[in-house]
């Protein structure tokens, strides 16, 4: 009896780990306010001035009109992000559920930049309700896609992640096109807290009162959602209303936050977890810690960019987005309920003549390159180039035909390598962060090296593939390579490099124009050396694999197995590993990081009954080169005379398939 009364009490007291976090969290961004208060002015006066300014003195003006607001901001929205990922977490009893990790507020963000362009009027009147009618959109989307898997928690999680990224890769499209209307909106976008006055905290104020009223009188209904429908049943309550109540105040309130300052990430997935797991467990309380923690979080990731502003321009929402990377992929060996991806892959009938179909495939990409390379459009309409003419326009055309069908045979072997050595089917460099620890690699080198040779491009963007692999193997070892890990891996390294990038395009660096072509996957200045190198890059890619089809083959009969044929299971799989790491380098240099053939053409050569190892493997560098050089075409046709990035219309193509993938699972 006296040790129940003890964990009684010790149980009791755990909430005060959270208020010693929410402590120390505004001790930190309250020494740095101070110092930012006292940079112009003595204490005294820019504490006054934060309330009674003298109108007269420029700096207290800015501490009035611009910091304190800054501030006001950074605490509401914070509050209402965390407010609204404990709701979506308890709702869909998902412990990684946030707006920013279900897509609704990219959602929010891509309908806002789509009235700007086709609805200005609508743009300049209605911003919040675009805002939230893109978020309710891109929730339905979500549910929509993981109610096939019965809303487990990591379908729901990669919907989420397909959602953003199709929204990501439109808004890219938008302002390929708009490049001059919508930087602007893109910067904004970004999560800048940057005012010049009180409208951002008196817009979000009454909506974050409203909004948490609302969630104080379901306290009840929301904590019942911890039965499953069996026990609410029996006791007499339907579950079903209060959980469309509750998601109908999470979404809103993400969809206030993106109307009123932008997108912001980490705060509505980090404070209701952190709340958590610092010992706070009842729903209410919960309720009340998570949004003070999340302020806090927000407050204090503002400081710090405003101590960094003589360095460098930071948006806040970015650079929050960037410090979750870490946080995320330090919680995933702690979290339990995320779900699992363990299942059955699908029996699908083997083609009785593979080499035969893949053969067959070859014919049709000969076909389309030869197409690629005679078509053409001029402002008359279609041109064939045959002899001189062809002969004129081949040393711009066949570069980026080649540099296509190499990029996108490269991915797809290395889709196919990591979808054999993990089991996963919807394992890819682009969704595993494979891709973006490449591009980190490139960036790293573009930045720190002034014109880079493509020998030291290639070694940075293999190395940092490579160290992204390693880390999703080394967070997933635990569990044997459990798929479910490595997603929620990549979804983190994912969401770290499109923060990073952000902030780079804003940064107006010279480098990072290079980048953004890049980033896009752009063959357009492919040149002739470019080509033969990413040729000869899948050619010796293509001359290791004889040497790992029989390991790939060994391995799905299980370790046991494998040790019993000889197989050593630590060493096949490091080779494969430095392979994929290697292929995928070679193709994000081409291709961007975000083409999703990596995904798309092992299950489509899976899909044609292509099973056993090598014609697997074949059949995916086919599609992938189908892919590619077909993006190309239809990058430089369809918009004729602006050109569109081979690599963002194969994600516009790719992030569908995914879509497609999820729903019939």
């Amino acid at each position: 009896m006296a040790e129940a009364r003890a964990i009684a009490g010790a149980s009791a007291r755990r909430p005060s780990g959270t208020a010693l976090l929410i402590g120390a969290v505004c001790l930190a961004a309250t020494l740095l306010t101070l110092r930012t208060l006292t940079a112009d002015l003595p204490l005294a006066r820019a504490l006054s001035a934060l309330w009674n300014p003298d109108w007269t003195d420029i700096h207290q003006v800015i501490l009035h009109e611009s910091l304190a607001p800054r501030l006001a901001t950074a605490l509401l929205a914070g509050a209402a992000l965390a407010l609204s990922g404990t709701v979506l977490q308890q709702v869909l009893r998902n412990p990684l559920a946030s707006p920013s990790t279900l897509g609704i507020s990219a959602g929010a963000q891509l309908a806002l930049a789509l009235a700007s362009l086709f609805a200005p009027g609508l743009f300049a009147e209605g911003r919040e309700a675009v805002a939230l009618a893109g978020a309710g959109l891109a929730a339905l989307a979500v549910f929509a896609l993981g109610r096939s898997r019965g809303f487990a928690p990591l379908g729901l999680l990669l919907a989420g992640l397909v959602i953003e990224l199709t929204c990501g890769a439109i808004q890219t499209l938008l302002v390929i096109l708009h490049q001059e209307r919508l930087f602007g909106l893109f910067v904004w976008g970004a999560g800048s807290l940057a005012m010049n006055d009180w409208s951002a905290p008196a817009y979000l104020a009454p909506r974050l009162a409203v909004a948490a009223g609302l969630v104080a009188l379901m306290v009840r209904p929301l904590a019942l959602l911890d039965l499953d429908e069996t026990s609410a049943r029996s006791l007499g309550l339907g579950l079903g209303p209060a959980r469309l109540g509750a998601l109908v105040l999470a979404v809103a309130l993400a969809g206030f936050v993106v109307s009123g300052v932008g997108v912001i990430g980490f705060v509505g997935f980090a404070a209701p977890i952190l709340v958590r797991l610092t010992g706070t467990r009842r729903l209410r309380d919960r309720l009340i810690a998570a949004p003070l923690l999340g302020g806090a979080l927000l407050w204090l990731t503002d400081t710090v960019v405003l101590a960094l502003g003589p360095l460098v321009s930071l948006p806040t929402g970015a650079f929050a987005a960037l410090l979750g990377v870490p946080l995320l992929l330090w919680l995933l060996p702690r979290l339990r309920g995320v779900g699992s991806l363990h299942h059955a892959t699908e029996a699908t009938a083997r083609a009785p003549k593979p080499w035969r179909r893949i053969a067959a495939w070859g014919a049709l990409l000969a076909l389309l390159s030869v197409g690629a390379l005679v078509l053409g459009r001029q402002e008359g309409g279609w041109v064939v180039s045959l002899g001189d003419g062809l002969a004129e326009v081949m040393p711009w055309r066949w570069p980026r035909v080649v540099a296509s069908l190499a990029a996108g045979a490269t991915l797809a072997l290395a889709g196919a390598l990591v979808q054999r050595l993990t089991g996963n089917p919807l394992a890819s460099p682009e969704v595993l962060g494979v891709s973006a620890g490449a591009g980190f690699g490139l960036i790293a080198v573009s930045l720190l090296v002034a014109l880079p040779d493509r020998a030291m491009l290639l070694g940075a963007g293999g190395a940092g593939a490579l160290v992204s692999l390693l880390a999703i193997l080394a967070l997933g070892r635990r569990a044997a390579l459990a798929p479910e890990q490595m997603l929620l891996a990549g979804i983190a390294l994912t969401t770290g490099f499109g923060a990073l990038l952000t902030i780079l395009m804003i940064s107006g660096d010279p480098a990072v124009v290079m980048l953004r072509a890049w980033t896009a996957g752009s063959t357009a200045r492919a040149a002739p050396d470019d080509a033969v190198a990413a040729l000869a890059l899948l050619g010796i890619g293509a001359a290791c694999l004889p040497l790992v089809v029989r390991w790939l083959d060994l391995m799905p009969l299980g370790d046991a197995t494998g040790r019993a044929l000889g197989l050593s299971l630590g060493g096949s799989r490091l080779a494969i590993l430095t392979l994929a790491a290697l292929l995928t380098a070679a193709g994000t240099l081409v291709a961007g990081p975000l083409s999703f053939v990596g995904l798309v053409a092992p299950q489509v050569a899976r899909l044609a009954g292509l099973a056993r190892a090598a014609p697997h493997l074949a059949g995916s560098a086919l599609v992938g080169a189908l892919i590619m050089v077909a993006a190309d075409f239809v990058g430089r046709m369809a918009f004729f005379p602006h050109q569109l990035p081979a690599g963002l219309v194969a994600a516009l193509v790719g992030t569908p398939f995914m879509m497609w993938l999820l729903a019939r699972r």
